[in-house]
């Protein structure tokens, strides 16, 4: 090894040389200073995502194969950069209230470790690298939970997290015990797929499968391990429940894609391909029952997001080319709509304190901006036309029902019944906003100018990622540019 190969890390190396600026600015600058450490934290982020989107991906793996970089993982990093982006922008009055304004460093620092974690299991090809960070995307996440440590909920909600997370890890650690001893004694992703292709069907790999799913399941709230998706959201900061309900999100299932895909493809049709398809259908359904009965918008939003994260694993069903890039899309777009209905959310309860749905009826008499916003947020998650929602599940039914699996076409059939039944829940809040004759409980608010910013970003991304098709070709080029995201990754010293 040579220091030299850290400079294919160069996503790495942008979060962590912000880390180092954010985190020496945070130390050393005066109180007058302090006051500044919001937009200088906010634009050197921003600098950094144009920055990851505009230096080309090296393509080559290092430290012995354990980590590439290529377009696809470039990609996905530069997506999740664009929600943590806005997530900043959100978080930006709440940071400076009198609260938190003290600890508003510690936020960022926070923030940007996970972010550093997020990437290193994106562009893992050692289950190692891996882990290390899974576990650096999640224990910061936890503090996070807790960042409004006066409040009980918030409280309960980190524990509730940390326990999850612990016993998910615990679990994920059982399962790679397991890998080591299938594949040799080895931890790289290319020697498992080939002690598979050599080998013949064992209990124990099928064991390693299914600890494998609940470890990552956890991070992607997928059924039934989402047990402590709804408490958490409800519980932590609302900045911080945006972040997790998007960012960490897509970062999971980015890795669940080339863990399965590069790892077990030789195995799917004898294997995974059953355990997933109860899982999705699951996870789709019982997202979609319970969202129908919260009025807790917080809680509203966790279980759409636990019903989300089954559609975005149909991307993994279809596996290959067209599988990932509807999967990066589908997570494109997601971003921009749950941010959207998350920062609408944010407005009203750090303003008015409200946060149950039928607090919005009337909403567009007081605030037509933000029922506006709200609004198309709901139909791009419900998918409706011509939003940006109803072309990223289009693809993604695309890209399952091009494996001409009959299967997979029963699978689909679910996924569209559930969406029927999605539209009723998402339509719930337009009806409560526009149609319910009650008086509005909620007065005229003023938007901060941050949060005005985040809201045309996510209201532009929803009205045009649907019809402009440069950001589902960037994600397709991305892929096809990457061939070793689809095959075994052969080390390299």
């Amino acid at each position: 090894m040579t220091y030299s190969q850290f400079g294919h890390m160069i996503p790495e190396m942008i979060i962590l040389g912000i880390f180092i600026l954010v985190f020496l600015f945070d130390t050393f600058s005066n109180e007058k200073g302090k006051r500044i450490l919001t937009p200088f934290t906010t634009i050197l982020f921003g600098l950094g995502t144009i920055a990851i989107w505009v230096i080309p991906a090296s393509g080559e793996t290092v430290f012995g194969g354990m980590y590439i970089n290529d377009t696809a993982t470039n990609a996905i990093k530069a997506i999740l950069n664009i929600g943590v982006f806005i997530v900043l922008l959100q978080a930006a009055k709440w940071l400076n209230s009198d609260e938190t304004v003290v600890r508003k460093g510690e936020f960022y620092e926070l923030l940007l470790v996970t972010v550093f974690g997020m990437y290193l299991m994106v562009s893992a090809r050692h289950f190692l690298l891996f882990l290390i960070g899974l576990e650096s995307a999640s224990l910061p996440l936890a503090a996070l939970v807790a960042f409004n440590k006066q409040r009980f909920e918030s409280n309960e909600a980190a524990i509730k997290y940390i326990l999850t997370a612990v016993f998910s890890s615990a679990i994920l650690l059982v399962g790679l015990s397991f890998i080591y001893a299938f594949s040799g004694g080895s931890l790289y992703f290319n020697d498992l797929a080939f002690a598979i292709s050599q080998g013949e069907m064992s209990g124990l790999l099928i064991v390693a499968l299914a600890f494998m799913i609940a470890g990552i399941g956890f991070k992607l709230s997928l059924v039934p391990f989402h047990l402590w998706t709804a408490d958490v959201y409800q519980g932590a900061p609302t900045s911080v429940t945006s972040f997790l309900s998007v960012v960490s999100k897509g970062a999971a299932a980015f890795a669940f894609f080339v863990i399965f895909t590069q790892c077990f493809g030789a195995v799917y049709s004898d294997a995974w391909e059953w355990m997933m398809y109860g899982v999705i259908i699951l996870t789709i359904t019982i997202g979609n029952l319970f969202a129908i009965r919260q009025k807790n918008m917080k809680r509203f939003m966790a279980f759409s997001s636990i019903s989300q994260a089954g559609y975005i694993m149909l991307g993994v069903m279809a596996g290959e080319t067209l599988g990932l890039s509807a999967l990066m899309f589908y997570v494109f777009v997601y971003v921009v709509s749950n941010l959207g209905a998350f920062l609408v959310i944010n407005t009203i309860e750090e303003q008015s304190g409200y946060l149950s749905m039928d607090d919005y009826n009337g909403l567009h008499k007081t605030n037509p901006w933000l029922s506006f916003a709200m609004t198309l947020a709901m139909f791009s998650l419900a998918g409706i036309p011509p939003f940006a929602g109803f072309f990223s599940k289009i693809l993604i039914f695309t890209s399952v029902t091009s494996t001409n699996s009959w299967a997979l076409y029963m699978l689909v059939l679910v996924a569209l019944i559930n969406t029927i039944i999605s539209l009723y829940y998402y339509l719930l809040v337009v009806k409560a906003m526009w149609i319910s004759g009650d008086e509005p409980k909620i007065g005229t608010l003023t938007t901060f100018r941050c949060e005005k910013v985040g809201l045309w970003l996510c209201v532009a991304g929803i009205i045009f990622f649907g019809l402009v098709p440069y950001i589902y070709q960037y994600c397709y080029d991305a892929v096809v540019n990457s061939v070793k995201i689809l095959t075994a990754v052969v080390p390299t010293i």
